[in-house]
Order: C-alpha cells, then sequence, then structure tokens
C-alpha cells in the first residue's frame, strides 16, 4: 500500500517553541523559504547576543546546518578568495585561539588554562550556530512536555577504557558514572513486554512486516528461553525456507570452516574478507540472510557487513564463528570497536541529550555566566545565555557561526610570535592574533587553512574521511502504538532508516522522562548513507554528497512513510501522531576508524596517518578525534590534552594578553 502526502501527514503544521518557557521563538520560526518541507529549512543564523537565540529548540534540518558550511565549500573549491573583500581587523589578542567548538576544542580550552592560568585570554571559534560539535542536543515541547534527544554524540562510553585524563575530566565536571543505574529506567520497556523487531520491507524482501527478533543487536541470542521469539520469526518473516533455516544454522553453527589452521591463521584470513564475503562464499547462507544482516556494523563505522572484516565481526558477537574456536584478544588489524574490555563496558553514561551535557558542563567551567547551576544534574535543564559567550569580560569568549579560513604565522614559522586567524561571520572577513592556536577542527579542512604544512603532512591530514551519519529525532504524541505492537525498538535493514528506537528512559535532574504510554515521547531514527560494494572511503564520499544533496522533505517523507508500514498495525498515524521532527544530517560525522579491509598500514602494524596528521608546526597545534583515527569523545578530550602539552606554554602574567 502506497500512502499519499495527506495521509502521511505532509501538510501538517507545528509551532516552534522555547523549551524551557514556551515562549514563541523568532529565531528558525520565520523565514521559512518556499518549497521547504513541513518544517523548513533552518534560515541564516541570527546573531548569537539575540535574546532569542537558542538553537536546541529549533526543528526541521539541523547537523550541519544552513550557514554553517558554505563558506568552506567555497575555500574547498578555491572561489573563496577570489571574491573575499579586505578582513576587518577586530584588534583582538589573544593567548589561545582554538578553531573549533567541539568537545576536543572546549577541552583544549579547560587544559590551556589549566596550564597557562585562569587569567589566560581564550578565544573559541566555532562555525555551527551552537557549540559542541556532534554532541548536539535537540528539544522539544508536545502537550506541556519537555522532551529532550540527543543529535549527535550518544554517551560516555568507549571500546576501550577511558584515559586517566579522561576520566579526569569527566569527575571534575561533577558527572557520577556509577550512578547511572539509578537514573536510567529502561527496564520499564521490558516491564511492558516491549522488545526487539525486525522490520521487513516489500522492495528488500517482498512484503511490509513486523516481527520479532530472534537475536540481539550484536548478535546473541534474545531472551527467550521458550523459543517463542525464533517460532514467530520463522513463522512471519517474509524469507524463503532456506533463508529461514540459513538464519537457524548461522546462529548455532559449530563447525570448523577452516579445518587445520591456528587460531592466528583464522584470524589473518577472517582480516582479509568482508563478513559478507565470509557469509556468502564460507558460511554459504542464502543471499536474503545476507541483507537481514547488511547494516548491522553501521553504527559503528558507518559501513555494511560488505566493508567491514569478518575478524571485527567476530569480535562485535556476530554470528557464524563458534565452530572456529578462536582464542580470546585480537588479531592483526582488528578494529577497535571488535575489541572487547570488561572495564569499559561498565564505564557507560547516558544523558537525556547524550553528550550535549558534557558540552555544556565544559562551557559552565569555561564561562560561568553563560551556564546557570552548579552540578551534572542541573545542567540538563539548565537554559544557557548565548549572549554571554562572546562578552569582552571573558577570559573565555566562544564566537558562534564563525567560519576560519586562514590559519598563519606573523613571519617565519619557526620564530613568529603571534599567529594571525582569519574568518567569516554574518558574511563579513575578519581578523585576530593570537600567541597560540588549537585546530581542534576536522583534520580534512586544515590543509585549506594554511599553506605552512609540509605534503605529505597535507596528505594525511587528508586521509582522514569523516563518516555520513543522521540522528533524526522525531517527538510523538503517544506510544500507545509500539506498546500494542510490543516493540521497544525496530530493525529495518532495507529502510531509509536502519534503526528506529523509543528513546532511553533517563530522568535526571528536574528532567523527567515520561513513563506512560499514552503520553509523548521522542523516537529516534538513525541513517548511514552507504553504498556497497564500493571501498569504505568511497561510500562515506559518495554518503557525504547524498547528505547535503537531500532536502528536509526526502527525509521527512521517508520518516513518515516508514513509521507509517512499520507501527500502523498498531495504530500509529503519522498525519496525527508526530509532533516534530527534527534531522540531524551531518555529511562530516564520524571520525574514519582503520580498517583491514582498506588500510594496509593498519593490518601491517605500520605507521598511522593520524599521527603524521596530527604534529604541531610553530605555534600551532592540532586536536580532534581525527587525531586518533578513533570516533568517541574519551579520545577528543585525550588529543585536546596532548595539543596543548605540545605547545609548551608557561603561566601567563594577568592582563598580559587583553583584547582590545
Amino acid at each position: 500500500m502506497a500512502f499519499t502526502d495527506k495521509e502521511l501527514g505532509m501538510d501538517r503544521k507545528i509551532t516552534r517553541r522555547d523549551f524551557m518557557n514556551g515562549a514563541a521563538m523568532t529565531i528558525g520560526a520565520a523565514a521559512i523559504s518556499p518549497g521547504a518541507g513541513l518544517f523548513g529549512q533552518t534560515p541564516a543564523p541570527e546573531p548569537q547576543d539575540r535574546p532569542s537565540y537558542d538553537p536546541p529548540a529549533l526543528h526541521g534540518m539541523r547537523g550541519s546546518h544552513q550557514g554553517s558550511f558554505e563558506t568552506a565549500h567555497s575555500l574547498r573549491d578555491g572561489s573563496f578568495w577570489r571574491t573575499a573583500a579586505k578582513p576587518i581587523d577586530t584588534g583582538e589578542t589573544y593567548d589561545l585561539v582554538v578553531v573549533g567548538g567541539g568537545i576536543s576544542g572546549l577541552s583544549s580550552a579547560r587544559f590551556f588554562h589549566e596550564a597557562a592560568g585562569e587569567q589566560a585570554r581564550v578565544l573559541i571559534l566555532e562555525n555551527h550556530d551552537d557549540f559542541g560539535g556532534h554532541a548536539k542536543r535537540n528539544e522539544f515541547e508536545v502537550n506541556g512536555t519537555a522532551l529532550l534527544g540527543y543529535g549527535g554524540t550518544y554517551s560516555i562510553e568507549s571500546p576501550a577504557p577511558y584515559s586517566p585524563v579522561a576520566r579526569r575530566v569527566v569527575h571534575e565536571l561533577g558527572i557520577d558514572v556509577s550512578s547511572y543505574a539509578a537514573h536510567n529506567n529502561d527496564a520499564l520497556y521490558r516491564s511492558l513486554g516491549l522488545k526487539q523487531k525486525i522490520f521487513f520491507d516489500r522492495e528488500t524482501f517482498g512484503a511490509d512486516r513486523l516481527v520479532a527478533s530472534p537475536y540481539s543487536r550484536w548478535g546473541s541470542a534474545t531472551d527467550d528461553p521458550e523459543g517463542k521469539n525464533w517460532q514467530e520469526f520463522a513463522a512471519q518473516a517474509p524469507l524463503s525456507p532456506k533463508a529461514v533455516a540459513d538464519v537457524k544454522r548461522l546462529y548455532t553453527l559449530d563447525e570448523d570452516l577452516y579445518p587445520g589452521l591456528t587460531s592466528d591463521e583464522k584470524k589473518a584470513k577472517l582480516a582479509r574478507l568482508s563478513y559478507a564475503d565470509y557469509l556468502a562464499n564460507v558460511v554459504k547462507v542464502d543471499p536474503q540472510v545476507i541483507a537481514l544482516l547488511q547494516p548491522h556494523p553501521q553504527p559503528l563505522y558507518g559501513l555494511g557487513i560488505d566493508a567491514v572484516s569478518a575478524q571485527d565481526a567476530w569480535g562485535l558477537g556476530l554470528p557464524g564463528f563458534n565452530g572456529l574456536k578462536l582464542s580470546p584478544g585480537p588479531g592483526p588489524g582488528m578494529g577497535r570497536d571488535a575489541i572487547r574490555n570488561d572495564e569499559a563496558e561498565a564505564y557507560f553514561f547516558h544523558f537525556p541529550d547524550g553528550n550535549s551535557s558534557i558540552a555544556r558542563l565544559l562551557v559552565r567551567s569555561l564561562v560561568p555566566n553563560a551556564v546557570p547551576g552548579n552540578s551534572a544534574s542541573d545542567i540538563v535543564t539548565a537554559q544557557v545565555r548565548y549572549d554571554q559567550l562572546d562578552r569582552p569580560g571573558n577570559t573565555t569568549r566562544i564566537r558562534l557561526n564563525s567560519t576560519v579560513v586562514r590559519v598563519r604565522h606573523l613571519g617565519d614559522v619557526s620564530t613568529a610570535k603571534e599567529v594571525e586567524l582569519s574568518y567569516v561571520q554574518q558574511g563579513k572577513l575578519y581578523t585576530v592574533k593570537a600567541a597560540h592556536c588549537v585546530l581542534a577542527c576536522w583534520h580534512a579542512v586544515i590543509p585549506y587553512l594554511t599553506n605552512e604544512l609540509p605534503p605529505e603532512q597535507k596528505a594525511a591530514l587528508r586521509s582522514a574521511e569523516k563518516v555520513p551519519i543522521v540522528y533524526t529525532n522525531v517527538a510523538i504524541r503517544n506510544w500507545q502504538s509500539f506498546e500494542k505492537l510490543q516493540a521497544a525498538s525496530i530493525y529495518s535493514p532495507g529502510c531509509y532508516f536502519s534503526e528506529a528506537s523509543l528513546d532511553h528512559r533517563v530522568s535526571i535532574g528536574e528532567y523527567r522522562c515520561t513513563t506512560k504510554p499514552s503520553e509523548p515521547i521522542v523516537l529516534t531514527m538513525h541513517r548511514y548513507p552507504c553504498s556497497p560494494g564500493l571501498p569504505s572511503r568511497d561510500q562515506h564520499r559518495a554518503g557525504r554528497e547524498d547528505l547535503y544533496e537531500t532536502p528536509f522533505d526526502t527525509f521527512e517523507r521517508n520518516i513518515r512513510d516508514q513509521l507509517a508500514r512499520s507501527v500502523g498495525a498498531g495504530g500509529f498515524d503519522p498525519a496525527r501522531d508526530i509532533a516534530a521532527i527534527t534531522v540531524n544530517r551531518w555529511p562530516h560525522g564520524y571520525a574514519y576508524q582503520y580498517n583491514s579491509l582498506w588500510d594496509p598500514f593498519w593490518l601491517e602494524r605500520g605507521a598511522l596517518p593520524c599521527v603524521t596528521a596530527r604534529q604541531p608546526y610553530g605555534r600551532v597545534a592540532i586536536a580532534n578525534a581525527d587525531a586518533d583515527a578513533y570516533a568517541y569523545t574519551d579520545c577528543a578530550i585525550n588529543q585536546a590534552y596532548r595539543a596543548v602539552s605540545e605547545l609548551k606554554v608557561g603561566k601567563v602574567a594577568e592582563g598580559l594578553k587583553t583584547p582590545r
């Protein structure tokens, strides 16, 4: 059945509201462009000192929003300097200027103050309309209920234990990771009988069908002692009898498919072929089984099983390896995400807005007057005073909507005493000076900002191919349809969005999550624009182009259509039940993590491009998660610490670098 736009609710409208007090928003509510989707494209950002300025309350297209990337693209394409006006000298001089206001950039400012003193003067330049990098939050109000969603970085977690430095920062920000169980109420879903489901779509599998998943997200059998999930799956999944039998065989396989080889030799083979090839040519499963499992590793790698090694699949717990009797521990070329660690598994904390709360806590520590409150509990409902972020009296200033286009030493790199940075804000080109600089922006951008680097370092920086991702938050008026269908999360291997999940039930401070199916909730839907069959970097480049070219109404229609088809049988009506949509589009998303299929140096334990890329030069150091090819918050913090350490700054005398 195909739905019309009216049936899906493409003509419905919403009112954007301020998260804290319900006052009508002026930023984003007006100036919707003709022909835009239901919620429109976000207009060019307004100055951050406007009283109504509040980016988290905006809906529609967020993430890399309109106004955040156009200047950088013109710089990349070589057209920027052909039309640029003469820069306006701000007359400002700082001890440090940080390029990038994500967690790595904010941490760099924090570590610089530790090294140089609290009186040191720091400026952070950020191209987006909000700080936090990928650690963004989305705010909704539905029927008087305040809701939060994460628009990017999800939680305090990592496949490896947090370093002492990263743990210290988390602790100093007031976050008690061990207290997470006291805030988390995910047992609510189990108490209501909700479970993981799989939605088979007719385009891929021949019929639209929602069935119980017989296995967990990463491969192990679900809590199903009587086998009811398997029985439902076998009876209802629109798969051929052979495919159903192969799914069962795959999860119970105890045959050694590489007889005569040692464990190390088996791991070496698995590192050199994709999981899809392993399933097709070694396990010899039906092609429908490969289609069923194709998107499984996307949340970690932004790639499907066609581009992830079989060794990584084994490490992640995906099925088909029991009979190999592999010894514990990674083989050469195993991805970091696939190497399990009990200590790391236990170190987990998810705020209702993801790691946006960490970014907000960092900003509070740097600009106290901008973020009221004094704890990691009250940060969740604190209203950021954006007009206070860039005040002349602040020792740290955060300047949003500011895209840096040039970084250069004033004089020879080896002897210069200052660095000059040029940036664009509100269509005008400005310059500012600093004694030191940390580039906490994406590595691939840096070669366009400076001509002071050697060719091999520029090549290494360009190799950091960002992973495109889309985190979509859909505020729905109730989740009774999910309760009726007993679905807490839905894996949709053939659909536009491969995952849809009811948000975690986490209550912190004054923020209380809803607990009744009759109440509103945030539904998270993820998309990873892959091109199966291409090498990893080519897939990421194609996905990035796809995201930049996709208008909001395409996302919106796919959201509405997919929900109507997957949970419509439970009574869900997208025209009636969807209150708001925020699409967090990240064409430059995760940091690229090395892969044994595509990165020979990783498999052969050779020199890493990220190490070459992050080398400091003159008074400039380089941070960000790209600097260690590791897409996690602890990496962003660790690399900030390393970058500031490389600057070798001493204590700054009070008033030495007061901006004019």
